[in-house]
C-alpha cells in the first residue's frame, strides 16, 4: 500500500480548485455516461476538478477522461465557493473519503461532506 503525504494532497487539491473558482458556472453541464461507476480513482491521474454545484464535482484526468461525482447529500457552501480540500493516506480518492469546503475569505474551513461514486463520463462539445 502506497502512502501519499497528506500535506501534498491537501495543497494540490486547494491549488487546483482555487484556480477553478475564478470562473462562474450557471448550471451543471450535460455529461454522457461511458462506463460503470467506480468507488475510487487514482490521485496521480487527477489534473483538474470542476465544482458544479453543492452536490456535483467533475474530476478530469491527464488522459482526458472525466469522472462525475454526485455527492449523496448537498454540501453547504461548495457551490458558492467552488473549492475544497481532502486528505487521504491512500494513492486513490474514494467514495468513502470526505471533502471539506475551502473558503477564500476569513473562515478557515467549511462543511465536510462525503463523496459519491465516480461515474466515467464525456462532455459533449459546445456548439
Amino acid at each position: 500500500m502506497m502512502r501519499v503525504p497528506v500535506v501534498g494532497v491537501l495543497l494540490s487539491a486547494m491549488i487546483g480548485s482555487a484556480a477553478l473558482a475564478i470562473g462562474a458556472y450557471d448550471r451543471v453541464p450535460e455529461a454522457v455516461v461511458t462506463g460503470e461507476p467506480r468507488s475510487c480513482i487514482p490521485i496521480a491521474s487527477l489534473r483538474q476538478s470542476h465544482v458544479r454545484d453543492d452536490r456535483t464535482i467533475d474530476f478530469m484526468t491527464g488522459n482526458r477522461k472525466g469522472y462525475r461525482n454526485v455527492l449523496p447529500n448537498a454540501c453547504p457552501g461548495l457551490g458558492a465557493e467552488r473549492r475544497f480540500s481532502y486528505a487521504t493516506s491512500l494513492s486513490q480518492l474514494c467514495s468513502t473519503d470526505i471533502i471539506t469546503v475551502f473558503y477564500q475569505t476569513g473562515a478557515p474551513r467549511g462543511a465536510s461532506c462525503g463523496l459519491g461514486q465516480f461515474q466515467p463520463v464525456t462532455f459533449p462539445k459546445k456548439r
